[in-house]
């Protein structure tokens, strides 16, 4: 199968080749022959002709550091008419710009297939879909009350607060059982965010990992357990957590089972979930997932390529 790809991202110039799961799509799509483009979210235009066009760029990807991408010159396309797939892949957060870019992506639905779906995308962030699934996570609060969190640490202890939309384990903080900095804490995140926060009991056992599962098309396709850096308990790549090979156990297994045909169905094609202490689920990554590359060098399977099978089989349905 001969297709064009159009992958949604943020800079080229700027991504880690090591693990960067984007670009490791871009790489799987070249070795099948795929023509490639990439083009940045800033440059969509829904013109007078309701016709969604993008200033996309040929490229040519290699694994070779401070040499992974060769640039063409831009190109007016329609993503609708000259695309067959648009990967959405720029990287959260989750705001106006980003809903806006799903708004305009879900009018070449019919025309185009956009992966992950647009609309669901839109209605799926990770930290609120998640609360679909409340039976496998620990107990959880979304507020901007301050008070409520004194109730809620009254019963549980110290606790772990997360912007509701944040990504890569960015401003996540932890609150000791004393309530310390709990007050100027919460000034601070109400003041820079006007949605609420998630809140949830501290859970020791993430220092033994947190695993990010894969599923593709609903379907577990193998999983990574991250391992906090010294004196941190986020365990995000990107937040200086190291990789290990893991093994899912029965309980993890129950949960990809209970949320994959729903995944599928919403044409939810690339996820990654984290648990925590092999039970705890605690977040559900539609919009950029990564972990891939690890994924497939700890496993010595091929998960961008198994993204693509399954991209082929929604072409051909």
């Amino acid at each position: 199968m001969t297709l064009k790809i159009a992958v949604q991202m943020d800079p080229i110039e700027n991504i880690n080749i090591k693990g960067d799961s984007s670009f490791a799509l871009m790489l799987a799509a070249q070795e099948r022959g795929y023509e490639v483009f990439e083009y940045h979210v800033e440059s969509l235009t829904l013109d007078a002709d309701d016709r969604l066009i993008a200033q996309c760029h040929p490229v040519t990807v290699q694994r070779v550091e401070g040499d992974h991408f060769t640039k063409g010159e831009a190109q007016r396309l329609d993503l609708g008419r000259d695309i067959d797939v648009v990967l959405m892949r720029q990287d959260p957060p989750f705001h106006m710009g980003y809903i806006t870019a799903t708004h305009l992506l879900e009018r070449i639905q019919g025309e185009t297939l956009v992966v992950n779906d647009p609309v669901n995308v839109r209605n799926a962030p990770e930290k609120v879909m998640v609360l679909d699934y409340r039976r496998f996570m620990p107990p959880t609060l979304v507020t901007r009350s301050v008070d409520e969190v004194k109730r809620f640490m009254a019963e549980h202890g110290a606790v772990v607060v997360k912007p509701i939309h944040g990504n890569g384990g960015k401003a996540i903080f932890r609150v000791p059982e004393s309530g310390d900095n709990l007050t100027a804490l919460f000034e601070v995140f109400n003041q820079t965010w006007p949605e609420p926060h998630m809140v949830q009991p501290f859970l020791p056992e993430v220092s033994e990992g947190d695993k990010r599962i894969v599923l593709i098309d609903g379907e577990i396709a193998g999983a990574i357990n991250r391992i906090p850096g010294e004196g941190e308990f986020r365990s995000n790549l990107a937040m200086g957590g190291s990789a290990e090979a893991t093994k899912l156990t029965e309980h993890e297994v129950e949960i990809c089972e209970a949320m994959g045909p729903e995944l599928k169905r919403l044409g939810l094609t690339f996820v990654g979930i984290d648990v925590i202490g092999g039970k705890w689920l605690t977040e559900i990554n539609v919009t950029s997932p990564t972990g891939i590359v690890a994924i497939s060098e700890f496993d010595g399977t091929d998960l961008a390529g198994m993204i693509w099978d399954a991209i082929e089989r929604r072409l051909e349905n």
